[in-house]
Formats: C-alpha cells, sequence, structure tokens
C-alpha cells in the first residue's frame, strides 16, 4: 500500500459502524457457541467461513468488506492505533478485527505515526531472493509475523513478487527480482513464515505493478500469453507454495481495466483457474468503482479514506437493495474474507489485545544471517577479498558508513531497533508525505574497527574526491561506500551513482589498486569504473545489522555467497526501456508522478507496452543476443567448486544430478543452477536451483528436477502443458555460464487444464 497520499488527499468522513439489531443478539446469545458449526476445526476453512456468515446480519458483512486508514478516519475505536488499515470485527461470532501493517520488511512505521515504536529490519527483499535459499526467506516471514503479533498486528501488507522489468523501477528493492521460479518460490516460503504465526499475509500487487511513475494511472499493456508465462506465473507459485489469506490487487490498469476491477484477473485466473480460495484487498487508493469492483471479484476496500468515494459501503448497499449486484455476491465477498481469516490460523488464535514482549537480540540475528547470505561479490582482482585481518591501516569512505546503512523509502520503513542516526525529510516528489531517506544505526566502520582491533581504521566523507584519493593512497586497504536511494512512489531519474560518486570511485581505484566498492543500492547501477577497481561488493540495502553483515563477508567470516535475482547491464542501451515511459504531454517523472487523474478529472491516457513480453531480464539478453555486465544468477565465493559426475535425464522427470565438491581451503557456499530450453526455441529459462554449503574437501551430491511449472507452456482454450520433444538442459553457475548442458526426451504433460 501507499502513504503517499496522506498529506495531499483531502479528509473525508468516516461512517459509523452499524449496530446489530436486539432482535439478532438476542438470537445470537441464546446460541451456545461451543455447538456452532464455525468453531468445528475439522472442518474446511471454507465451510466454516459459510457458517459464520449465515449467521452475519447484512450490516456486519457490509462492515467487514471495507476498512479505515487510521491516520485519516474520522472514526474511532478504543483498539485503533496508527497503521495502515483497521476493519472492525463482530466479536459476539468471534471474528477478530482486523489490524493492519505493512510489512515487507519488517513491522513498517514510516514517519514515525507510533512515536518510539520500533521493529526488526530485514535487508532489501532482493537480498533474501539473492540468498537463493527458501529458508532464509522462511525464516525472515516467520521473524516478522511473530514481531506483528507481538504488536497486536494480524493481517500483515507483505508478499511482493512484480517481476523485475525495469532496472529504475523504484519499488525493485522490496520485490525478487526479475525470474518467476526463483521469485515464486521465495515469496511463497516467507508467506509461510509469517502466517506461522497464525495471521494473514498478503501476496501483492497482482499484477504488473512494474514501475512507480505514474503507477495509479497506467495501463500495463502485454501479449496474454507472455503475461501468463512471466508474472502470473510467479504469482501462481507464491500462492501456491503460500497459500496466503489476502492477495492485494494493483493500482494500475491490466488491458485497459483497473487491477482492483479486472474481471479476467480476479475472477477468471485467481480463482476460476487457480481456484484460490482466500480474498482480494484493493491496494489504498486503488478503488474506482462499487458495482464493477464487486462483480469483477473485488472483496474488501482498503484504506477507503484514500478512495473518491467509499465504494463498499453505503453504495454497495444500495446496488444490492436495487438487485445490481447480486446479495449472493456480497455473502461470497465475506466468506473469502473469513476464509482467509480462518485458514491463516487467525480465527482460532486470536492475536493478543496488548502488546507482548518481543527478543530483539535473536530476531535481529535473523536479519543479519538473511543480509550475509544475500550480500554478492560481483569482482575480485587478485582476491583482493576478503581481507587479511592484519591490514594495519584501513580506510572507509563515503556512504555514512561511519554511522549506519542505507535502507529503502515508502511503505516499506521500518523504524529499526537502535534509532535513525541519519533521516532526511524529501522536499519534493510523489513520495514526500510519507518517505524519508533513513539509515539504520549499524555502522560499517564499528564493525570493521571491531573485527579487525589492531587496525586502524578511518573514515572520510567523500564529499572531496582529491580528500578522498590522498586518504586511499595512504592505506593498506580502501573501501568506498556507495549509495543509491529509492523508494516507493518515485522511480529513479538515473541508473548512474547520484552526487558525483562515480568520480570519487574512479579517483580512489587510481589511487589505490586494492581499492574494493561496497554498493548500497536498491537494483543495478551503471558501473563506468568497474575495470579500475578491484573488488565490488553488491550488498542492497542490508537492514537492521548491515554493517556487521558487510565486515563479517569483507573479512571472510563467511563466505560470499549471495548470487544476483536480477541482472545488471552495461548500459541502459540494453533495457528494454531505457527509461520510464511518460504519458502524452507530460516531460519529467514527477509530471507522472503527480498526476493521478484526481478529482473529477478523468486520469490521462498511460498505455505501457511491455514488448519484452515473458522474456523478462535475462531471457530479454538471451533473446537479443547480448550480455550483461553481471548477469543473472551471478556471485562470486571465496573458494573454488568443482562440478562433476554429472547426469541429465529426460522423461517424465526431467532434470539434472551433479557432484559438488569445495575444492577450496575454505567453508563456501555453492548454488548450481538447472536451465531448460525447450523445443519452442525461446530463450532459456530458470527451471531449479540448490543452496549448499560445503566444507574445505566435502562433496555431496546434488539432485536438481525441472519444476514442471517452469517447462509448460500456456495455450488458449487448452491449458498449461509440457510439450513433448527435445529439451536442452544445461547445468550452470549463472544464466551465462554453463558446466554442463545435454539435449533430453521430455515426455509430454498436461500441468493445469483450462
Amino acid at each position: 500500500m501507499s502513504f503517499k497520499l496522506v498529506l495531499a488527499a483531502a479528509l473525508l468522513g468516516g461512517v459509523a459502524p452499524a449496530a446489530l439489531s436486539a432482535q439478532s443478539a438476542s438470537r445470537a446469545a441464546a446460541r451456545p457457541m461451543a455447538a456452532a458449526p464455525w468453531r468445528n476445526t475439522a472442518l474446511p476453512a471454507a465451510d466454516r467461513a459459510r457458517a459464520l456468515v449465515r449467521a452475519m446480519t447484512r450490516a456486519e458483512k457490509l462492515r467487514y468488506v471495507h476498512g479505515l486508514f487510521p491516520p485519516m478516519t474520522r472514526e474511532r475505536h478504543a483498539d485503533m492505533i496508527p497503521s495502515a488499515g483497521y476493519v472492525p470485527g463482530v466479536p459476539r461470532l468471534g471474528i477478530p478485527t482486523l489490524r493492519e501493517s505493512d510489512a515487507s520488511l519488517g513491522v513498517a512505521n514510516q514517519v514515525e505515526q507510533r512515536k518510539g515504536d520500533t521493529a526488526t529490519a530485514l535487508p532489501a527483499s532482493l537480498a533474501t531472493a539473492a540468498s537463493f535459499d527458501p529458508a532464509i526467506a522462511f525464516a525472515g516471514g516467520a521473524m516478522i509475523g511473530a514481531e506483528a503479533r507481538a504488536k497486536t498486528f494480524n493481517v500483515l501488507l507483505a508478499g511482493g513478487v512484480n517481476l523485475t522489468r525495469d532496472a529504475w523501477n523504484g519499488r525493485n528493492f522490496e520485490y525478487l527480482g526479475e525470474d518467476p521460479l526463483l521469485s515464486g518460490m521465495m515469496a511463497a516460503e516467507s508467506i509461510r513464515g509469517v502466517q506461522t504465526n497464525g495471521i494473514v499475509s498478503t501476496v501483492k500487487h497482482f499484477a504488473l505493478n512494474a514501475q512507480e511513475t505514474g503507477r495509479t494511472i497506467l495501463d500495463a499493456r502485454i501479449d496474454e500469453k507472455a503475461l501468463r508465462e512471466s508474472d502470473l506465473l510467479a504469482f501462481r507459485i507464491a500462492i501456491d507454495g503460500g497459500r496466503p489469506g489476502s492477495v492485494m490487487c494493483a493500482y494500475n490498469k491490466v488491458g485497459g481495466d483497473w487491477a482492483c476491477e479486472n474481471r479476467f484477473l480476479l475472477t477468471d485466473v485467481l480463482r476460476g483457474e487457480w481456484g484460490y480460495p482466500g480474498f482480494v484487498m484493493s491496494d489504498w487508493g486503488g478503488v474506482h468503482s462499487t458495482e464493477k469492483a464487486a462483480r469483477a471479484g473485488l472483496d474488501q476496500e482498503s484504506g477507503q479514506e484514500l478512495d473518491k468515494t467509499i465504494y463498499f459501503d453505503a453504495p454497495l448497499a444500495d446496488a444490492i437493495a436495487a438487485g445490481r449486484v447480486p446479495a449472493a455476491r456480497l455473502d461470497e465477498m465475506v466468506t473469502r474474507i473469513l476464509t482467509g481469516v480462518i485458514a491463516s490460523g487467525l480465527y482460532d488464535r486470536p492475536t493478543p489485545a496488548t502488546a507482548q514482549p518481543i527478543d530483539y537480540t535473536a530476531h535481529a540475528d535473523v536479519a543479519q544471517r538473511a543480509a550475509e547470505a544475500g550480500i554478492v561479490l560481483l569482482k575480485n582482482d587478485a582476491d583482493v577479498l576478503p581481507f587479511a585481518r592484519t591490514a594495519k591501516r584501513i580506510v572507509l569512505i563515503g556512504g555514512h558508513a561511519d554511522v549506519g546503512v542505507l535502507s529503502g523509502g515508502g511503505s516499506s520503513q521500518v523504524r529499526s531497533v537502535g534509532g535513525a542516526p541519519i533521516e532526511i525529510p524529501l522536499t519534493e516528489g510523489a513520495a514526500a508525505s510519507f518517505a524519508r531517506v533513513t539509515y539504520h544505526a549499524s555502522s560499517p566502520l564499528r564493525a570493521i574497527r571491531a573485527i579487525a582491533p589492531n587496525a586502524d581504521v578511518r573514515y572520510v566523507d567523500g564529499r572531496d574526491p582529491v580528500a578522498a584519493a590522498a586518504a586511499a593512497r595512504d592505506a593498506d586497504i580502501a573501501i568506498v561506500f556507495a549509495t543509491q536511494w529509492q523508494t516507493e512512489a518515485q522511480d529513479a531519474p538515473s541508473l548512474s551513482l547520484p552526487d558525483g560518486q562515480d568520480a570519487l570511485i574512479a579517483a580512489v581505484a587510481k589511487a589505490n589498486r586494492k581499492s574494493v566498492v561496497v554498493l548500497e543500492t536498491g537494483g543495478p547501477v551503471l558501473m563506468p569504473w568497474v575495470d579500475d577497481i578491484a573488488g565490488i561488493v553488491q550488498a542492497w540495502y542490508p537492514g537492521q545489522r548491515g554493517g556487521e553483515a558487510i565486515a563479517r563477508v569483507l573479512f571472510g567470516a563467511v563466505d560470499a555467497s549471495g548470487r544476483l535475482p536480477l541482472s545488471f547491464p552495461r548500459a541502459v542501451a540494453q533495457l528494454p526501456r531505457p527509461q520510464p515511459v511518460l504519458p502524452a504531454g507530460m516531460t519529467s517523472l514527477s509530471d507522472a508522478a503527480s498526476n493521478t487523474g484526481s478529482g473529477d478529472a478523468a486520469p490521462p491516457a498511460y498505455p505501457v507496452d511491455y514488448r519484452e513480453g515473458a522474456n523478462v531480464g535475462y531471457r530479454w539478453y538471451a533473446q537479443r543476443g547480448e550480455r550483461a555486465l553481471f548477469p543473472f544468477g551471478y556471485g562470486l565465493s571465496y573458494t573454488r567448486f568443482r562440478f562433476a559426475d554429472i547426469r541429465f535425464t529426460g522423461g517424465a522427470r526431467p532434470g539434472a544430478s551433479v557432484a559438488v565438491t569445495n575444492t577450496g581451503s575454505r567453508a563456501g557456499v555453492a548454488v548450481p543452477q538447472l536451465y531448460a530450453t525447450g523445443p519452442d526455441g525461446t530463450p532459456l529459462r530458470l527451471a531449479g536451483f540448490r543452496r549448499i554449503a560445503l566444507a574445505p574437501g566435502q562433496t555431496m551430491r546434488v539432485e536438481l528436477a525441472a519444476d514442471p511449472r517452469i517447462l509448460a507452456r500456456w495455450t488458449a482454450g487448452q491449458g498449461w502443458a509440457v510439450t513433448p520433444g527435445r529439451y536442452r538442459l544445461a547445468l550452470a553457475t549463472d544464466a551465462t555460464r554453463e558446466v554442463a548442458a545435454s539435449d533430453v526426451d521430455v515426455a509430454g504433460v498436461v500441468v493445469a487444464p483450462h
């Protein structure tokens, strides 16, 4: 969701909760609750939900299909605190009040609505994806869910799975990269982790919320087959594996219809084909109608004060009374909400009424492990890394590395434990009302001094490249911390590092051949200095203990083990869209971001054509015969691995098997990857992967099965099927570096009929 309209939107009047009729209340009080079928945990969640709906009044049903936005609502409830959303429950039936929080990277508290309330901040979702480890994603989700429950929240607006189609998308850091299998699997595990706490997780934003420029007005256009084989496939994998209680629809249009009133997405695909039983909630300010949205499949209007009117209260009641929306549709809406509530465990395990203690130290360990597993070593000339702990003079340059590490902005912003040593309000732009440039209090300088106690470790702010070069020249080791802040609601104006940092890095590299760059960015950046620098480390936004994680990787306390979940381009000309497409008549990103068609004016036409179709990221490069600067799946290690005795199999269960040996003297992590190219000749696809930790000299046999959902193709009128024929399977260390490959005959199989 977004808080970008908090300061700009007009304060709309709330609607007082409807009172239960005396007659209905009397009947409910007389009914023994123990005998109520909705209490029977042996029944399927949907059956229990239907029983609850039969016991509810019309007013209670209507109250549960639209939610308040606490910072703006005029309604007041004793248990409502500043947060993303609040939906009053039905206490007489045990139906819980829904208390919603943003939670992509932790329990969010963007501009400190709740004074003094802090939480554990995970690293950027791209770091979690870079671990290529579903267990890391599960642990992060479980940690966030535990903190949310302890803070009395029970619905988390997490589970971002939108594919990275454009490197400059301001929200890429919240998502999981460019590949549907990796993104879907990691999102599924994060969602599962959240919901082990008996609370609801969403998966979002359904679908094609691929840029922030003009996100509330753009119309995403793509061929249906391509959409199904890319973004929708990622959502399908996440939903199948994670079973989220809710799906959040997106701001944008898809094929001419708003995502939150798009019958193709919400009913034909999500419910009809996928059989999804939970509920669809809107994004905050993402509803545009009553009748069309209800009929299309939207179940709950979120943050009602951010919409032009409250569509799912009186207007919905009037539409039902007039027969324009069937009463049965309202029952279905509430049934789906309650199915998500029951299936997630929330109904049977209500969240506590008051805040509970949290083991923040243990949770910070979870965040640190995720950061360490996701840091990617991009370059390591002459094994400059890991640094020897015998170094005498070390200089850290730039990036505010003396006090903390950068975090991304927007609704995912966590007020982390330890406070914010730097917090810079925005003076302009679409994110100004709800985002600040914020650092977590995890100082790389302090962490490096702790890990190298005998060295003279100094910090130079990097504002003066000449002074920075002089400091680097006098040091054994020079580390430049380069940053690029990105945020929800705004796309990056450029893929170049801002504020003259390219010139700073060039000056330092010239002064000291052992210089290393640590990148704290929300995605790829251009590297004009790539050939001049000895080492490059991609640290993303590293979270609660990012300074400690960076230090441990730089000094080899842990292996550099991350692998890129998205491609880094050599130049913007390689990208499908070198910069955001702007609506007709607009000349800047800020114009597009601020024009939402507010008031009575219709939004401008804003088509965005995704010409790459299903060939997102590394598949786009492969289709065009180009090489990225650093490809998907790429990442170096501090040790060496041998891949031997490789066997490929076809038939009904295609895949590969390999014996992986750590031939080095350090413990390390290997990530063998399986890519498949089908008989249709389309570019290769990641079909399987595995992260394994090996001690020096250790050998492990790894089996990689090709996921049939990746081998399958969708055909209109027929559905999903693996076409029988000759497939090329490749065992690789990234999308461009094969260890071995073989053609195998694969049996045909129907994966999902239409």
